[in-house]
């Protein structure tokens, strides 16, 4: 089924009216009622005599009732009208541009009402709302354009060198070298694809969790080992400070991928000689595992940046990933509960830590 944007927003259009409408048969029906019943009450209590309304000053007085009551509601009406019409019709039509995806809108706040008051305070909340969304609408652009730009570089390179692996007359040694590029690229190309896969899916929570009981320190000590060339070939100090046990109740796949971007980071990030640790501790209420390392560390602008998808604070680095990995790991926190937090300093490195409750 098509999905035609432009045909709903003119239906959407159609469908609101021009102008605030304050007058309500219905509500006038009522009203008049109500103040009849309450006009019946003291003749009820006192047994008034009710056959008088039948003669001919009652019916007259009926009129005369009926006509007042009239011109009471829609003195009340004007009342209204005149004090909210116009704020009414501004979220109106604020709301009208937002449904054609105009989200630049926003409404001034009325100086003549007091800054709490609700007129006010509805206001307040639809700029909030509006901006949360635009926010959103620019995130989604962002995202398109990132993902754009970062399966174009891999396939460039992969076309490139894949051309130049025609020429028969290429060297051996550089034939062997290209291909070796062209592997890293779909290899990073592969990584880039089944995170975006992964980010989405946790997004919007089509991966169940599907908990277990294991041993998280065999967990953390596998997977450390698993870069075990890595801090070798940089000569990096790593030390891990882990209990003999640690059984939890959790998921065990999102936590790996949780301590295996992490560790990345960790060792990608310390220069040759630098150190990573790996502490784990356990209290009564949280199992805490801390990886620090000895790295560039980051400033305040970074640190408040680093969980956005594609955001790359060190561009030194930026070849070795593509910015997906601690966004992945804050959406699986936020899907789990755990809290993650990041300390650093510019020249001293950097801590995450996470804490999962028992």
């Amino acid at each position: 089924m098509k999905y035609n944007k432009k045909s709903k927003q003119r239906n959407i259009q159609r469908s609101q009216p021009e102008e605030v409408s304050f007058f309500s048969l219905k509500g006038y029906v009522i009203s008049v009622t109500i103040a009849l019943v309450l006009a019946l009450i003291p003749p009820l209590m006192f047994e008034f005599n009710f056959s008088v309304f039948f003669t001919k000053y009652g019916l007259w007085y009926i009129a005369y009732y009926l006509i007042m009551a009239a011109v009471v509601y829609r003195f009340i009406l004007y009342f209204v009208k005149v004090n909210y019409s116009k704020h009414l019709q501004k979220i109106s039509d604020a709301t009208r541009r937002v449904a054609k995806g105009d989200f630049s809108v926003e409404i001034d706040l009325d100086e003549t009402l007091r800054d709490n008051s609700y007129i006010n305070i509805m206001f307040r909340d639809f700029n909030t709302m509006v901006a949360e969304l635009n926010s959103i609408e620019s995130l989604k652009d962002d995202f398109i354009s990132n993902v754009s730009h970062e399966i174009k570089t891999p396939l460039s390179v992969i076309n490139n060198y894949t051309t130049a692996l025609k020429d028969k007359e290429l060297p051996e040694k550089l034939r062997e070298e290209y291909i070796e590029i062209v592997i890293e690229s779909t290899e990073k190309l592969s990584d880039l694809v089944t995170n975006i896969l992964r980010l989405s899916k946790i997004e919007n929570r089509k991966i169940l969790p599907e908990k277990k009981e294991y041993d998280l320190c065999r967990q953390l000590s596998d997977c450390a080992l698993s870069f075990e060339e890595v801090w070798e070939e940089k000569n990096i100090e790593f030390i891990a400070d882990m209990e003999d046990r640690a059984i939890i109740n959790d998921n065990f796949v999102f936590l790996d991928i949780i301590w295996h971007n992490l560790l990345s980071n960790a060792f990608k990030f310390t220069e040759n000689g630098g150190k990573v640790s790996l502490i784990q501790t356990s209290d009564d209420e949280f199992i805490t595992v801390k990886i620090k390392d000895t790295g560039c560390g980051i400033d305040e602008e970074t640190k408040s940046h680093i969980f956005d998808k594609f955001y790359q604070g060190d561009t030194s680095h930026a070849e070795e990933g593509n910015g997906l990995g601690l966004a992945l790991v804050q959406k699986i926190a936020e899907r789990n509960n755990y809290e993650i937090s990041v300390e650093s300093e510019i020249g001293k490195g950097t801590e995450f830590i996470v804490k999962i409750k028992k």
